[in-house]
């Protein structure tokens, strides 16, 4: 199913839907988008778990805008109100478990939806179950990330300039002390947004690799 709009507790939250094949999903997944909004990519993504057995849905943060130029995508980005964001993220979960009646959600995001993604699990008000982060910016304080309650997957480059490997460690430690389940990676070589095959930073090893953890991630905490 394309375009789809979620309608729940009186929101109207645009996105796309991938349906497993069968209509019978084990479990389900937020795919939180790039800066540059809800791209084809994205979509792609979204059908590739589906193929895993997932219902998932990738909210339009950006309700209709998409761009390729970084000029235009840092602007949608400062607009977008990240309340906002959050409120759809934590409805489109709400709307999962309740009207399709589905025990576990986990969510996934990259570059801008990897810091929501990483916000989303800090937020006791989502429901998240498990969650993945790619390269997601803009790191919350120790403080924060120590009220996590869900298992963190964290896929990272060594060549991305905009997150500071110190940043990293600082996460994988603090999860660390607090007890937080997780497996933070940094791959060597790999730049931001190395996941996205349209991008020039593609890395084919990385992408690889963080796919089959991710598939791995959820298997063990959605559906395990």
């Amino acid at each position: 199913m394309p375009d789809f709009t979620i309608e729940h507790q009186g929101l109207e939250i645009p996105g796309y839907l991938a349906e497993p094949e069968d209509d019978d999903a084990k479990a389900a997944l937020i795919v939180i988008q790039e800066w540059w909004g809800l791209t084809d990519d994205i979509k792609e993504i979204a059908d590739r778990y589906s193929i895993e057995g997932y219902l998932a849905f990738a909210p339009d943060l950006y309700h209709g805008q998409v761009t390729t130029e970084p000029d235009e995508a840092r602007k949608l980005m400062m607009a977008m109100e990240r309340d906002v964001a959050a409120q759809e993220i934590d409805t489109a979960i709400g709307w999962i478990k309740t009207e399709q009646e589905l025990e576990k959600v986990g969510c996934v995001g990259y570059c801008l939806g990897g810091g929501l993604t990483l916000a989303t699990a800090i937020r006791p008000t989502s429901n998240v179950d498990a969650v993945h982060v790619y390269y997601g910016g803009g790191m919350p304080s120790a403080e924060q990330i120590a009220k996590i309650k869900v298992p963190v997957l964290g896929s990272y480059g060594s060549e991305d300039t905009g997150i500071p490997i110190e940043q990293v460690d600082m996460l994988r430690t603090t999860l660390n002390e607090h007890g937080i389940t997780n497996n933070i990676t940094v791959y060597n070589g790999a730049e931001h947004s190395f996941f996205n095959d349209t991008r020039p930073s593609y890395n084919e090893k990385a992408a690889m690799d963080s796919w089959m953890k991710s598939v791995e991630w959820f298997e063990q905490y959605l559906t395990g």
